[in-house]
């Protein structure tokens, strides 16, 4: 809807994970900049950069201790920076700009999720001395809260695609339940044999 939705989503814990909400921020930005457009709503170059630096700062607001965030407002800052100060660069080219650059973040991010999971699955074999595997998983790491494949739970994925995977302990990851909730359901979706277990059951499920 825009970048006050973006907002409220993160703050409000609606989107969780830390890739998920630096895409989340900046995609509220792109939906904002692309419904001005069809409104024919026109803003001059500088009150360009000065909306988008703005709506920015106030995405990191929503919660500060997301590094992703930060680190993804801080790229499209420097990226505003230079195309603003090319002469030849006007606000509505700005604009397709900005849309393109936050479209190749959303890309880069899947792309980094599956070379995660290839490289995370590759070093599990290596010291596995042959057949299959059983992880313990916290929280959610999957699609849920990447723009998709998954970090952690990426791995997970890349070792079953490739038959190498026995069996997934998950535990419910109080208060929010993220490991319940969400990585309990993304193996199911995924048909990958998994399990439930309390946070407390931790300890005994990696000494078994």
């Amino acid at each position: 809807r825009g970048v006050q939705e973006g907002w409220e989503a993160i703050r409000d814990m609606k989107v969780r994970g830390a890739p998920a909400i630096a895409v989340v921020g900046c995609l509220s930005l792109a939906v904002e900049l692309e419904r001005e457009r069809e409104r024919g709503a026109s803003r001059g170059k500088q009150e360009m950069v000065t909306f988008v630096l703005d709506a920015l700062s106030f995405l990191v607001t929503a919660r500060p201790t997301a590094v992703n965030l930060a680190r993804a407002a801080g790229e499209l800052n420097s990226f505003l920076s230079l195309e603003a100060a090319r002469p030849e660069t006007s606000a509505e080219s700005l604009r397709e700009s900005l849309l393109c650059r936050i479209e190749a973040m959303l890309e880069k991010d899947v792309q980094d999720n599956l070379k995660i999971g290839k490289h995370g699955a590759d070093h599990i074999l290596a010291g596995a001395k042959g057949g299959k595997v059983r992880i313990l998983t916290h929280c959610n790491t999957g699609s849920l809260a990447t723009a998709g494949h998954g970090t952690a739970l990426g791995v997970i994925r890349s070792l079953h695609a490739a038959g190498a995977l026995e069996h997934v302990y998950c535990t419910e990851t109080r208060p929010y339940n993220q490991g319940a909730r969400l990585t309990a359901y993304e193996l199911v979706y995924e048909n990958i044999p998994g399990t439930l277990i309390a946070d407390s059951m931790a300890a005994i499920a990696m000494k078994d």
